[in-house]
Parts: structure tokens; sequence; C-alpha cells
């Protein structure tokens, strides 16, 4: 009798849980088809708001002009002036050719950034080239740049900075050897993780560490930059003698220079991904680039200048890490600090990558152009959590194979193929839709010059050397096609993700949000 009530009052507990579930599900249902009807109808601008009375979810406006040069500046000074400066050399052939290249990526990335900055008052969302090539191109291209950019470019990108930071991490533990590769992937994965923790808790916090690391990489710069100077105020310009004899003449090897320098410059754009968490976008875009991108383009340079005055360019070649082996003759017993500001100067850069890289994931599923899941935020933090952890996780699985150099060609292949593509965007507007609003123009010859520097950046290295690498990625690019229609076109959605989405949204605490409309 004892069973059988106790059979009774479990499964009358198991209808509860059953209706229970139902009813969210319904009201799962009616979220998600609300955040549907709000996509846009202008292909410009974001929809009118649904009924003002509702209380909206949506991510704070916490991103003031510091915080928006510490993440461009934070996100560019990366791994790449440490580590490319070597590649730069090896592709030109010479120091002085070399250091061109070093001020023609800087030239490069303010043009492409003061571009990006008119768009940005155009089109006032979050989502850098994905949201402009939507607006501007349509669903099909988006979906293109958002498949291939969440799944692939921004996790491998994170990845290779991350590796960069668990190399200089664990060196000082393993002097005279190379590190374990075991130990590199676990702090790189650890890197992660915490990243994964931090952007998810509060944006206030996931700035804040950005402001302070790009203070303390600055700092590691001016030291490698005073060290550089009292060199040659000591008469050590014996390497710019004869700068450009050797200069490298190929097409394909100036190209390959510039996808190392570039790299370094990489970050440029960062600004556009986080637009609706700016305070006054129309007015701290356009400054916080002109003051971070000449900041650092300066900067690349005299480091560039000191390397070269402490090494000869067959020992800058030689150097697996070229900083460290500047503090080795520069600094001596001081030279374990190189490690430790290259450690701080790398996660503060991957703190900037995984902050405006979730972004993108989280935009692009607002969008309908990846799982509703990723659309929603945090229903306290107002951090879009599970677009971070899904960016986490891609990152997670680029670290277990991949290599620097190889992983910065090909994401630098990938990136310049869709700046053009945005540019080409702008050059459009300007022309044919010059009476939009705007509180800022480039003039047309800025994004004329950005837009064949990406053609050439495209095709250059295809033309001189060609590689089986591009061909995989080329089809990488075109397999979106088999998702894209039937989950976006033709608007197909299994039951079963329906289900995967509502209990995600229950153990995640998560939210769909409303765009900014301002």
């Amino acid at each position: 009798m004892a069973t059988t009530g106790i059979k009774i009052c479990l499964q009358l507990q198991f209808k509860f849980c059953i209706l229970e579930i139902l009813s969210l599900q319904q009201l799962l249902s009616l979220h998600i088809s609300t955040m549907r009807e709000m996509k846009a109808t202008d292909p410009l601008h974001s929809p009118t708001e649904p009924s003002e009375g509702k209380e909206k979810l949506r991510l704070k406006q916490e991103v003031g002009l510091i915080s928006s040069v510490s993440l461009i500046a934070g996100t560019m000074i990366g791994s790449g002036i440490f580590m490319s400066p070597e590649w730069v050399l090896h592709h030109m052939g010479n120091p002085a050719s070399s250091l061109l290249i070093w001020a023609a990526c800087g030239l490069l990335a303010m043009f492409g950034a003061l571009s990006y900055a008119e768009l940005g008052t155009i089109i006032k969302e979050s989502g850098g080239e994905y949201i402009y090539i939507l607006r501007i191109f349509g669903s099909f291209p988006a979906f293109i740049f958002a498949y291939t950019s969440v799944i692939l470019v921004r996790p491998a990108g994170l990845a290779a900075v991350c590796l960069s930071f668990a190399e200089y991490s664990i060196a000082p533990f393993y002097p005279g050897c190379s590190s374990p590769q075991v130990a590199v992937k676990c702090t790189a994965a650890a890197c992660i993780l915490i990243l994964a923790i931090i952007n998810s808790l509060n944006v206030r916090l996931a700035t804040s560490v950005m402001n302070i690391f790009t203070a303390a990489k600055l700092l590691a710069l001016l030291v490698i930059v005073v060290g550089g100077l009292v060199l040659l105020a000591k008469g050590q310009t014996q390497n710019f003698q004869n700068g450009f004899q050797g200069t490298t003449a190929g097409i394909g090897a100036v190209g390959v220079a510039f996808y190392q320098g570039l790299w370094s410059y990489d970050g440029w754009n960062n600004l556009n991904y986080v637009t609706e968490e700016l305070k006054k976008p129309e007015v701290t875009l356009p400054r916080a680039l002109m003051i971070a991108i000449p900041l650092v383009t300066c900067l690349y340079l005299l480091v560039n200048v000191s390397y070269l005055a402490a090494m000869t360019p067959s020992e800058l070649l030689s150097s697996g890490a070229v900083a460290v082996t500047w503090g080795d003759k520069v600094l001596g017993s001081w030279a374990w600090l190189i490690s430790l500001s290259v450690a701080l100067s790398t996660f503060g850069s991957s703190n900037g990558t995984f902050f405006s890289g979730g972004r993108v994931c989280y935009i692009a599923a607002r969008e309908g152009h990846m799982p509703d899941i990723l659309s929603m935020a945090h229903v306290r933090r107002l951090t879009p959590s599970p677009a971070l952890l899904f960016t986490s996780l891609m990152s997670l699985i680029m670290i277990i194979s991949g290599s620097f150099t190889s992983i910065v060609n090909f994401f630098s292949f990938m990136a310049w193929l869709f700046y053009g593509m945005t540019i080409s965007g702008l050059l459009y507007l300007k022309i044919k839709k010059p009476e939009l609003p705007r509180s800022y123009k480039v003039p047309i010859i800025i994004p004329i010059i950005v837009l064949m520097a990406a053609v050439y950046l495209v095709l250059a290295p295809i033309i001189d050397q060609p590689q089986i690498e591009i061909l995989y990625i080329v089809l990488f690019i075109f397999s979106g096609i088999i998702f894209y229609f039937p989950l976006v076109h033709f608007k197909y959605h299994p039951r079963f993700l329906q289900r995967v989405t509502l209990h995600l949204q229950l153990l995640l605490e998560v939210a769909p949000t409303t765009r900014d409309a301002n």
C-alpha cells in the first residue's frame, strides 16, 4: 500500500514537472517568436521596439573613451610585436624595407579604422563586419561571414594569442630547453577559461582588466624603446647602413610580409564589434581610433628600431623569441622582465579579442544566423554569456592543434577578404546613399586605398605562391551554403533544438535581448 502511494506521488510529481516544462517551452517559443519579429525591416536601421511599457533586456553602455582606447590598443599590442618582426624581416630581406612595411601596415590600419568609423556612425549596431555586410549586402553574405568568423577565424586567432601567452609564461620554468607542448596547451586552455569567467561576470570587470593590462604592456614597450634609444645614442647604428640592400621584390613575399605585420595591428576594428555598449558612440568611436592607432604605430616603429639596434639581422632572424633575445643582450640579469611583459601583453590582447569576438557570435545569433541561445544575455549580469562560452569552446578545440605562423597567414587571408567586402559596402553607401545621416565622414579616397590594399593582400599570395591551404579555406567558406538554405532561408528549426534551447536557458539563466535603437 505504501509502495503504491509512493508510486502515485512520483507519477503526480512527474506530471507536474512535465506541465512546468511545457509551460516554459511555450514561454520560450513566445520569446523566440518575439525576437524573430524584431529582425530588421529597414536594411540600415534597427526596427522599432515592441511595446514601450515592457521592460527590455539589453547590454549595458559602459565602455567610455579610456576603455575604448584600451580595447583597441590593448588588443593590437599582443604577441605580434614580440614574434612577427623576424618574419617581416625574413620576407623583406633587409631592415629598412621591413621598417617601411611596419609603417605601411600602421597607415593601412588607420585608413581602415577611419572607414569603419563612418560605418559605425551610419549603422549604430554591434557586430562589426557582420552587421555592416548584413545591412548592406543582405543575409547570405552575412551568414557566410558569421559562419566563417564564429566557427573558425575568431577562435583560431584567440587560440594563437593564448598559445603565445602560454609559451612566454612557462618559458622561465624550462631554461635552456623548449617548453613541453602539453604544459603550453594546458596553460593556454586555462587562460581561455579565466577570460571566459571574467567576461561573463561583468562588462566593467572585463574593461578594467583591459585598462590595467594595456598600461602594463605600454610600460613594457617603453622599456624596449628607451633601451633602443640608449643604444642608438651610443652609436650602434651599423645595422641601418645600406638598409635597402637585398630588398625582396616579389609581390607574394611582400604580401606575406604584410600578413605578418598586419597581424600585429589586428584589433584596429574591434571597437565596431561593441558599438551598442559605447557611451556616445558617434563621438567615442572616431576619437578612440584617432588616439589608439597612431600611438600603437609609433610604438611599433620605435620597438623595431630598438630590436635592430641591439641585434644584427642574422641574430634577429635566428631568434625564436625576438623580445627575449633583446632582453638577454640589453637587460642582462633583468631579462626575465621581458618574458613577464610579453605574458602580460598577450593576456591583455586575448582579453580584448575575447571581449569583441564573443559579440560577433551574439549579434549573429540575434539576427537568426546562429542558434537562438547565443543571442541571449544573463538576466542579472547583462553579459552575452552563452556566446562567450561558445567562443571559449571553439578556441579550446583550436588549441589542440595549430602553428603560430600558419594561423597568422590563414587568419590574415580570411580577415582581409571580409575587410574588402565591408569597405566596398561603405563605398556603395557613399555613392548611392549619401543622404543617410552620419556624424563623421571620411574622404572617399581613403576607403578606395583600403579596398585596393585588401584586393592585393588576398590575390598576391595566391598568384605568386599558391598553396593548397587556400583551397581548403575557400571550400570551408562555401560549405556554409549547406547550412544557410535549410536553417536560415527556409527557416527549418527542429523541435529538439527548441528543447535544448529551453534547458540551456534555464541552466545559464539567460533571456532574449533587444537592440539598442539609439
